[in-house]
């Protein structure tokens, strides 16, 4: 199939996109597994925007913003980029609202919430599933635009491109393979504008927030078809996912309690009763989320309890029902009613700050591909990405790489049709025994990830970390190409390239900056407060 733009994603970043670039051409958009299968979809705590004047928090401004995003990010963000998408968040709000999107209002106002980092309430919820409200309204309005095909269960395997084919002169992608889950063929689609919106890479972590759908596609892909990757050392971990060994399932294991519950007013507490956060930032459990997920790690390794608690017992009764029902609900189910019963949390992976690096408009160092969304490394969140800026980021650069692409990226569809491009090749079905070892890398990935490339760092848990990829790689590489592939394959092939990026990029990084923390380099380091841009590993 050939298409004017190839999108490979579906969350708001990728739909957006898709649903404004039809009015352009004919659009493909390919996504893994369901359309609602995304990072989007799970997202609670909302949208960060600074609304018109009337309708701010009294005040708050655009300038305030910036300067909150450029703190947490730790001296590394891109200033121009943060501006930018900050400045041009309330208008894409309004897009959102057209196609559908419901945010909470009072008194005929948005109900604006407050989330670590953040100086001013300027967060647009829809109660406490704001991502799956507007992941419903986005698919809803795709399913019915026309020059819009929507293809589910269609797991993009490479890019192709003009260099893989031997013509090196001009790089540029030309399409990708994807495997149809439902028939276990490999398709070729054809196009010269590809735009990666595959979201983040949460499952490389043994605990994470994200859906099992995270697993570094885009950036994996991006990696091994030439673009530039930086900043992938700085993977942040939410402060507070449920902690609850008795309880089975996934979701038990990867429950977010958004952090708009610590900007309600819930406290962070220890085993005793007490606000420790308050010794390690005068914000307490609302500094940004780097320096309260190394407070709660702190302090369970000085204690010795297997995790700290949440409390909202402060408030009015009803509250919790009232303001966040799908979680109130969600502990409930698993025995614990939150009102009465402080809530055990601990942190879990939850966001790529790094990825495929890409200007303002999305466009990367490979011509024809863009990336928008958590696979993309604009500049906006530095080295830690300030609560609920994910959303409005894919929203605006959605915008902004479809402009780019209608006015400095002509299609040449023609050339692209006629491109000499191989058919797919498969290899062995693999054997059941063998099966298990895929499944026995998977886990060995997650764990080694977890233990060595967490939180808190050292240059000999990275060094141990190095090694066991190096091995873990050569095992991936031989039942890829050795076996038919199928999505197991695929995902393990992606996780393992992804891995070795966080390792790669954690070791070159000799200092401590927001989400890498290393007790060999404690210290920030004034040379390396550098643009994101410049780093290519």
């Amino acid at each position: 199939m050939t298409a004017d733009f190839l999108i490979i994603g579906s969350g708001i970043a990728g739909l957006s996109l898709a649903i404004r670039a039809a009015k352009h051409g004919k659009v493909i958009c390919l996504t893994k597994g369901s359309l609602l299968d995304s990072n989007t979809a799970w997202a609670q705590g909302g949208i960060a925007s600074v609304l018109a004047e009337s309708m701010r928090d009294e005040g708050d401004s655009v300038e305030l913003h910036i300067a909150d995003t450029l703190d947490a990010g730790a001296g590394l963000c891109n200033e121009a980029v943060v501006r930018t998408i900050v400045s041009e968040g309330a208008n894409t709000i309004d897009d959102l609202i057209h196609y559908g999107v419901d945010f909470d209002k009072k008194n005929g106002h948005f109900s604006l919430g407050k989330e670590g980092g953040h100086s001013k309430r300027r967060i647009l919820h829809a109660r406490d599933t704001t991502g799956r409200e507007i992941a419903e309204a986005l698919v809803a309005q795709a399913r019915i635009t026309e020059n819009l095909i929507l293809l589910e269960n269609h797991f993009a395997i490479d890019l192709i491109t003009t260099g893989k084919l031997g013509m090196v002169a001009d790089d540029r992608v030309l399409g990708a393979y994807a495997l149809n889950r439902d028939t276990g063929e490999v398709e070729i689609f054809r196009s010269d504008r590809v735009i990666l919106a595959t979201g983040g890479c949460g499952k490389v972590y043994l605990y994470t927030t994200n859906p099992d759908s995270a697993t570094g596609d885009g950036v994996a892909m991006a990696w091994r078809a030439g673009a530039t990757i930086a900043n992938m050392e700085f993977i942040q971990f939410h402060p507070t996912c449920f902690y609850n060994p008795a309880a089975s399932g996934a979701e038990a294991r990867s429950f977010l309690v958004s952090e708009a519950v610590r900007g309600e007013g819930a406290i962070l507490i220890n085993q005793k009763g007490e606000d420790f956060t308050k010794k390690h930032d005068p914000r307490g459990s609302l500094a940004p989320r780097d320096i309260v997920a190394r407070a709660i790690d702190h302090e369970i390794k000085r204690t010795g309890a297997p995790c700290v608690y949440l409390d909202v017992r402060h408030k009015p009764t009803g509250f919790m029902k009232e303001r966040f029902p799908f979680i109130y609900d969600t502990l409930l189910r698993f025995g614990l009613d939150c009102e009465k019963q402080p809530i055990p949390v601990v942190p879990a992976a939850h966001y790529q700050c790094g990825g495929v690096v890409t200007d303002i408009n999305g466009k990367t160092t490979l011509r024809g591909l863009y990336a928008i969304g958590e696979v993309a490394c604009t500049g906006l969140h530095g080295a830690n990405r300030l609560a609920s800026n994910s959303l409005l980021e894919g929203n605006v650069t959605a915008r902004r790489a479809l402009d780019e692409m209608l006015a400095h990226l002509h299609p040449n569809r023609e050339s692209v049709e006629l491109m000499d491009i191989p058919a797919w090749e498969h290899g062995d079905t693999a054997a059941p025994d063998e099966l298990v070892v895929i499944y026995h890398n998977w886990d060995e990935i997650r764990r080694l990830m977890w233990d060595y490339v967490s939180i808190v760092r050292t240059d000999n848990r990275l060094r141990r970390a190095a090694t066991r990829l190096r091995n873990l790689k050569k095992e991936v590489r031989e039942f890829y190409w050795g076996h038919r592939v199928n999505a197991d394959i695929l995902e393990l092939r992606n996780l393992v390239s992804v891995a070795s990026l966080i390792v790669d990029c954690a070791v070159k990084r000799k200092e401590s900056r927001g989400l890498h923390y290393t007790t060999d380099h404690p210290n920030t380091k004034a040379t390396h407060a550098i643009d994101t841009r410049t780093r290519k590993f």
